[in-house]
């Protein structure tokens, strides 16, 4: 296809691999979804301008894609491009005493690894989350009490036009699982986190505390997006699945996680329609025994 010549020609110019018809289940935790027309590993900032204009004039669809730890991708795949936000972009490094900037293919844990040899305390909570940065600010990621939005000084994204602008904490419009980028074809290219001084042995303490809970508490051993339904005004996912006996629930081989409700599991190879059937079971049977109205957590890629 012509098209995909092009992008090709692109990312060899601009030093980012391609891989044609790559499966997406290669590349998100839940290990589900079929084959991209092609997934490009970004490299830097100046390719990823470069080819996203290129998709954009040779019209072809595309997403962006970092650790894949909160999407659930179609059976079918993706009919577009994939740029992927990896480890090729993933640099981290110190500004000043309590800055870091952090290009948005950084991992969490890789983040929260590179603050604590600084010593600098704010990024426990979130150093757990099997997530990349940049898909942490685009959904305002936390867990135990703590948001991105804690720790954020600035972020740069590519905007609609294809221009690099950096935005701050007041234009992020952080609310719960909620940005500016929801939603949007913004891209979060790098991100400016301002953390505190503590103690090397109190960080570590802290970290090794909350991946003991998640050990315990989540089913890690399975493939999954995580918690798979937003948190309901009100209550928790968890104790209302749990309340109507969902625990074990099954389509396929999918699974409501036995060990934690909110999850939902891959026990071998579930597929994506396994997923949505037993999520749609799981709304349904919540909203008629309890009244709340459960949300999927998980981006649907398709």
């Amino acid at each position: 296809m012509q098209g995909l010549e092009s992008i090709t020609a692109c990312c060899n110019a601009h030093s980012c691999p391609i891989l044609p018809a790559e499966l997406l289940s290669k590349h998100t935790t839940f290990r589900i979804g079929g084959a991209c027309q092609a997934m490009v590993q970004i490299a830097n900032r100046e390719g990823l301008q470069a080819i996203l204009q290129c998709c954009q004039e040779q019209h072809l669809p595309w997403v962006v894609l970092g650790n894949g730890s909160n999407i659930l991708a179609a059976d079918e795949g993706y009919h577009g491009i994939v740029l992927q936000l990896g480890r090729a972009f993933s640099n981290v490094r110190q500004l000043d005493e309590t800055t870091l900037f952090c290009e948005a293919g950084a991992t969490l844990s890789a983040v929260g690894k590179v603050a604590l040899e600084a010593c600098l305390t704010g990024m426990e909570c979130l150093a757990g989350i099997p997530g990349t940065i940049g898909g942490a600010v685009y959904m305002n990621a936390g867990a135990y009490g703590g948001e991105m939005k804690d720790v954020v000084r600035s972020v740069e994204y590519l905007d609609e036009t294809g221009a690099f602008q950096t935005a701050t904490p007041e234009e992020l419009q952080f609310s719960y699982r909620h940005s500016m980028f929801s939603g949007t074809k913004k891209i979060v290219t790098g991100v400016t986190l301002q953390l505190q001084a503590g103690k090397y042995a109190d960080i570590r303490e802290e970290m090794q505390k909350l991946k003991n809970q998640r050990v315990a508490k989540q089913p890690l051993e399975l493939p999954s997006a995580g918690s798979t339904f937003k948190r309901p005004v009100g209550s928790y996912a968890s104790f209302l699945i749990d309340q109507c006996g969902l625990k074990g629930a099954s389509v396929g081989d999918a699974q409501v996680s036995v060990k934690h409700a909110g999850f939902v599991v891959n026990t071998g190879h579930a597929t994506c329609r396994d997923v949505l059937e037993l999520c749609d079971f799981v709304i349904e049977t919540v909203k008629e025994k309890t009244g709340y109205c459960l949300e999927l957590e998980p981006v649907i890629l398709k």
